[in-house]
């Protein structure tokens, strides 16, 4: 599926925070969203799985208006794994994850085998099974972080959108998640501060600043000394990784 920013602004409390915003990820894309912070990045992610509303322009889900369909539906495309994810509850992994199966039953109906399977296969892929009755409470950031793309998976999405998932994760658990989304099929919003790796993992690369799109185009074309300097005020050098050719990003400190 595919999704597209139209003409998107977001104003709260006074502000415009996304202005004008035209963007769209194809079927099977994985977009990147990259900028300061207070670009944008969170608050046009926060539109597609509907935490905001836009106040002008629309999200579209393939063509279709996200404002017209009901949140259960939506939510059986899209899955989210937010920058924050609070949970003063203390369930288990396990039923954290159950969680992701939601949109697809109505009910309190009990959980299927093949949902219990859907769960499970979801847990392995996040590397949470061996946690899972352990209550998320007792986890550290990063496997709390892992039980929330289990859920995401558990999903079972056309469409993931994912605001700076690898924050709280080890270099190992970075490049296992990073691996899966070149691997799938889906189609992948994702904001990242690292812009080597957004680099290494995303097919293209909006650049953000003072809410909307300054540049759009594949890494090496937008990871430039004069790109990064405008969007971030610094001038790297840009030198490419000898295996990938994939462009990488040096400062002088």
């Amino acid at each position: 599926m595919s999704i597209a920013f139209d003409a998107v602004s977001v104003r709260l409390a006074g502000a415009e925070l996304v202005h004008d915003l035209n963007v769209k990820a194809e079927e099977g894309e994985v977009l990147g969203f990259v900028g300061p912070n207070g670009s944008g990045k969170s608050t046009a992610l926060r539109c597609v799985y509907r935490a905001l509303r836009p106040s002008g322009g629309a999200v579209l889900l393939d063509g279709t208006d996200l404002a017209v369909l009901d949140p259960r539906t939506s939510a059986r495309s899209i899955a989210a794994v937010p920058q924050e994810s609070g949970n003063d509850l203390d369930f288990t992994v396990a039923e954290v994850v159950e969680l992701g199966r939601f949109p697809h039953h109505r009910g309190n109906r009990p959980m299927t085998a093949e949902e219990r399977a859907v769960r499970d296969e979801a847990m392995l892929r996040a590397d949470v099974a061996h946690l899972a009755d352990r209550g998320v409470l007792s986890l550290s950031g990063g496997e709390r972080q892992r039980v929330v793309l289990a859920r995401a998976f558990a999903q079972r999405p056309r469409v993931l959108v994912l605001d700076e998932p690898t924050n709280h994760l080890d270099i190992h658990h970075q490049l296992q998640l990073l691996r899966q989304l070149r691997a799938e099929s889906l189609t992948v919003l994702i904001a990242m501060h690292d812009l080597n790796l957004a680099a290494a993992t995303c097919d293209r690369l909006a650049v953000l600043a003072r809410g909307t799109v300054l540049h759009l185009g594949p890494p090496a074309e937008v990871l430039t000394p004069e790109v990064i300097n405008e969007a971030f005020g610094v001038t790297p050098s840009v030198v490419h990784h000898p295996r990938t050719g994939v462009p990488q990003l040096h400062y002088d400190i």
